[in-house]
C-alpha cells in the first residue's frame, strides 16, 4: 500500500466524520434549544416516536444495513486499488457519489439533494417542534456515524476477511 492511498483512508475517514460531525453538533444546539420551549404530551408522544423511527429507519436500516457497509469496503478499496482521482476525492468516494454502481451513485445524489430540501424546510418549523425533529435526525446520524466508523475500522484490520453484518459489496475494488 502507498503512502497516498493511506492518506487516501484517513482524509476518507476523516472527511465523512467532519461532516456528520459538524451536522450533529448543529442540529444538537438545535435540538436543545427544542427543550427550553415547554413541552405537552403531544410533545414528549411525538419525539418518543420520531426518535424511534429515526433510530430505526436511518439508524438501522439507513446507515448499518446498507451505507456503512458499503462505506467500509469502498475505504478498504482505496487501500488496495485508489486511483489518483479517487485519493483526492476520497469521503465522496467512499461514500458512493462516483465511481460505483448507477443506482448507488443516484441514491448518493437524490438523498443528498432531499436531505438539503429538508433542511431548508425545517427552517420554517417552529420551536419546539423543530428541536423534536432535529433529536430523531441526531440520534440516526449519530448512530450512522458509530457504526460507520466501527465498520470500517474492523474491516481495514481484516483486509482479507469478511462480516455477515457487512456483507461484500459487489462496487468495491479490493480482493
Amino acid at each position: 500500500m502507498t503512502l497516498i492511498r493511506r492518506l487516501a483512508v484517513v482524509w476518507a475517514i476523516t472527511g465523512f466524520s467532519l461532516l456528520l460531525g459538524v451536522a450533529l453538533l448543529r442540529l444538537t444546539a438545535r435540538t436543545l434549544e427544542g427543550f427550553t420551549y415547554p413541552f405537552s404530551w403531544l410533545h414528549w408522544v411525538v419525539l418518543l416516536a420520531f426518535a424511534l423511527f429515526m433510530a430505526y429507519s436511518e439508524g438501522y436500516r439507513g446507515f448499518q444495513l446498507k451505507f456503512s457497509p458499503r462505506f467500509a469496503d469502498r475505504v478498504a478499496g482505496l487501500r488496495q486499488s485508489g486511483t489518483p482521482l479517487q485519493c483526492l476525492l476520497a469521503p465522496f468516494y467512499a461514500m458512493g457519489f462516483f465511481a460505483a454502481p448507477r443506482r448507488v451513485v443516484i441514491t448518493a445524489w437524490l438523498l443528498s439533494v432531499m436531505i438539503v430540501c429538508l433542511v431548508l424546510l425545517l427552517k420554517l418549523v417552529p420551536q419546539p417542534w423543530r428541536g423534536i425533529a432535529d433529536a430523531g435526525v441526531v440520534i440516526g446520524l449519530g448512530w450512522g456515524l458509530i457504526v460507520s466508523l466501527w465498520m470500517t475500522l474492523d474491516r481495514l484490520r481484516r483486509p482479507h476477511d469478511f462480516s455477515p453484518a457487512a456483507p461484500r459489496c459487489p462496487e468495491s475494488a479490493a480482493p
